[in-house]
């Protein structure tokens, strides 16, 4: 079935940080709600890139070398391999687009790995 998908409404279905919630598929890839604060922990995905797009809010994006701010409205594709610290000082909504199967905490396991190919 064919079916629009309502952003702020899927959005209102979950409140906690860093637990990206499958809303779409397009071929193989998924594409992902999540609500942001604070500091995630350093990480890459060594197999794919990852795209970020800002819905509201703002926040950064810690390199090696840089730091990219993203403002709602904005989006950055992280190239696969490149290690990132995904920060935000105040709550941000933001969407991912990655490969199904990519795991939020990429090559590093922590207490923020959330569980995988979680749907609302």
């Amino acid at each position: 079935m064919i079916e629009t998908i309502n952003l702020k409404q899927k959005l209102n279905k979950f409140s906690e940080h860093w637990s990206p919630k499958v809303i779409a598929e397009m071929n193989d890839y998924q594409f992902k709600l999540v609500k942001i604060q604070g500091e995630f922990i350093w990480h890459n995905h060594p197999d794919t890139d990852e795209v970020f797009i800002v819905l509201e809010g703002n926040m950064k994006i810690e390199f090696e070398n840089d730091t990219i701010e993203l403002n709602e409205g904005e989006m950055l594709v992280v190239p696969k391999g490149i290690q990132h610290k995904p920060i935000a000082d105040n709550e941000c909504k933001i969407m991912l687009v990655e490969p199904r199967g990519v795991v939020n905490t990429g090559d590093a396991y922590s207490k923020l790995t959330a569980d995988n190919n979680v749907w609302i």
